[in-house]
């Protein structure tokens, strides 16, 4: 299982940026995929997670409705569309596979790919 994420860079507040989550080893639409953050001195946290095969993506509270994840199976990628972003978005993004169900837990998940950074200045 190898995921690699790729798409950070430097924005300004207001600014978009897409992240992509490219796969391989393993089935994708076996499994749920999950973007994750980490900014400097704070702790992992959830931030989208998309389900095996439909059902209902989860977002955590501080990006919702600015962030969208979507997956496409024939090209194993899973995107995060980053809107509206905001200097607390600053941090390294990482996405993570699961085979079970979506959450925004990193303990539940047992392959992550590397990070990519993303620096919103204000």
């Amino acid at each position: 299982v190898q995921l690699q994420a790729s798409g950070g860079g430097l924005v300004q507040a207001g600014g978009s940026l897409r992240l992509s989550c490219a796969t391989s080893g393993f089935t994708l639409h076996y499994y749920a995929i999950g973007w994750f953050r980490q900014a400097p001195g704070k702790e992992r946290e959830g931030v989208s997670c998309i389900p095996r095969k439909g059902g209902t993506v989860l977002y955590t509270d501080s990006v919702q409705g600015r962030f969208t994840i979507s997956r496409d199976n024939s090209e194993n990628t899973v995107y995060l569309q980053m809107n509206s972003l905001k200097p607390e978005d600053t941090a390294i993004y990482y996405c993570a596979a699961r085979p079970g169900s979506c959450n925004l837990w990193s303990r539940y998940y047992n392959s992550w790919g590397q990070g990519t950074l993303v620096t919103v200045s204000s």
